[in-house]
């Protein structure tokens, strides 16, 4: 097992997830399989709060998209708030398969690894499981990750709980990243989740 990061207890509240150690992954939101999803326009407004959230906070956003030439690109509500979008192709299952996205994970250098995306029990899953072997700790927001088919989340979610992942809300997530009210995060965020 190759540990990339281990964590330092200096830099960590224990595993209160905080800004300045954490980057997201959206994993594979593209428009030929995206309407198909369970409950699609809720994860893809939830996702759009995520990743605005994760904007105003500094956190590094990156997005992957599964053999683009078959299943099209980022759905356009999401493309539209990267300044200049760009993406990591891949066509393995999970994000860890791909070297440039291990790479831009490591540049990071971030423990927490916020992820939003779909599938839940194919992609979500498989990149978990390798994140955590990796040395990360996965973050799964519950109310951004989708599959076509109900069940096929509950038992991911489940499997994603057991093997060690923190589980989370798109709200819960964006707030104790912010950690304080008061400040202008904290009013931008607040907006955001109205």
């Amino acid at each position: 097992m190759e540990v990339i990061w281990d964590i330092n207890p200096e830099k960590h509240d224990g595993m209160r997830i905080q800004s300045e150690n954490a980057a997201a992954l959206i994993i594979d939101i593209q428009e030929r399989l995206f309407p198909h999803i369970h409950e699609h326009d809720t994860i893809a407004a939830n996702t759009e709060v995520l990743i605005r959230g994760l904007q105003v906070l500094g956190i590094p956003v990156n997005v992957t998209q599964q053999y683009s030439k078959g299943l099209g690109r980022t759905i356009t509500v999401i493309e539209g708030l990267f300044e200049s979008f760009k993406h990591i192709e891949k066509t393995a299952f999970s994000c860890c398969d791909e070297p440039e996205m291990i790479k831009a994970l490591e540049a990071d250098q971030r423990q927490f690894i916020i992820i939003a995306g779909i599938e839940s029990h194919v992609c979500v899953l498989q990149t978990v499981i390798d994140l955590i072997e990796k040395g990360f700790m996965p973050v799964v927001i519950e109310d951004c990750v989708s599959s076509r088919k109900p069940q096929d989340k509950i038992t991911a979610m489940k499997r994603i709980r057991d093997e060690g992942a923190i589980v989370s809300t798109c709200e819960s997530v964006l707030f104790e990243l912010c950690r304080f009210s008061g400040t202008e995060e904290f009013k931008a965020i607040s907006k955001l989740v109205k």
